[in-house]
């Protein structure tokens, strides 16, 4: 039996979205020392620039989120990939791939040219979800700078 989730524009504020980010940083801060952490806090989440999607099952559970903050890139409208998190349990189902097709769709309808994202090395599973989406992978891009437990990527928006 295949559950269905619901995805909305939701203000990361609600403690049940606090604690699907808490769960994503619980996961990520074991794994990188503090200077290879780039995810941004709740109230970055909130600015007017960024889209914060949460999905819920039948039962209004929280269950993932994600988010893409629309800004230039060198001189262009870009997107970036920002607090993409699924729980364990539920991967291998889609959710991943949902959220990130709406957070593309947005930045879209944004004028973005490219979508791009920073994640971690250790992370297999978001790394196969962003390959297998069409994102390629690069160097730095924005304000990042090299860091060797960081992936950088970017897909081009038709």
């Amino acid at each position: 039996m295949s559950t269905v989730f619901t995805l909305a524009v939701e203000s990361p504020r609600q403690p049940a979205v606090r604690a699907l980010i808490d769960e994503l940083d619980a996961y990520q801060i074991p794994l990188y020392p503090i200077e290879s952490h780039h995810g941004i806090d709740i109230e970055a989440l909130c600015a007017p620039e960024v889209h914060f999607l949460v999905a819920r099952d039948a039962s209004g559970e929280a269950q993932a989120c994600g988010a893409v903050l629309v800004a230039p890139v060198d001189g262009e409208p870009a997107g970036e990939l920002k607090r993409m998190y699924v729980r364990p349990a539920l991967r291998g189902q889609g959710l991943g791939r949902l959220i990130l097709q709406a957070l593309e769709q947005h930045a879209r309808q944004q004028d973005a040219k490219r979508l791009y994202l920073e994640t971690g090395c250790r992370q297999p599973e978001a790394l196969g979800l962003y390959e297998r989406a069409g994102f390629v992978r690069i160097g730095p891009f924005g304000a990042y700078a090299e860091d060797p437990l960081s992936v950088f990527m970017m897909k081009e928006l038709e």
